[in-house]
């Protein structure tokens, strides 16, 4: 059964949500729920369509986003042969509002987060260290 392409949401290459200090699971997890949000998915649109993340990091947070029920993996066709796609639970459905949210409250800070950044930059704080 061939699935009918659908537009996923677009993300600003100058100002990627996972440049978000607020992140909702993982670095990708957010991405991915707007991704799935008008319909189900296969891995390779999904790599496709999030480009910078790898192969390996994406099936991770695939994997962990389904143990935390927030997305089903289902076989496409009659056999499991044929790939698997991905579909938003109600719990990860659940997310949708929320990530708007930080996605509006994002669009209004980003700039004053980019500025602290480079401030703690400039000085040579690491954030891993603290």
């Amino acid at each position: 059964m061939t699935r009918p392409e659908t537009k996923l949401p677009t993300f600003d290459p100058a100002c990627p949500m996972s440049s978000f200090p607020i992140r909702i699971g993982g670095k990708w997890t957010a991405m991915i729920v707007l991704s799935l949000e008008d319909a189900p998915q296969r891995f390779g649109v999904l790599r496709r369509h999030l480009r910078p993340v790898s192969a390996k990091v994406l099936a991770e947070t695939l994997a962990a986003m389904e143990r935390d029920g927030l997305l089903c993996r289902r076989p496409v066709g009659a056999t499991d042969d044929q790939g698997v796609e991905y579909e938003l639970t109600p719990l990860g459905r659940s997310l949708l509002g929320v990530i708007e949210h930080v996605r509006g409250w994002a669009r209004g800070h980003l700039p004053e987060v980019m500025s602290a950044r480079a401030v703690s930059d400039a000085a040579g704080i690491d954030p891993r260290s603290a």
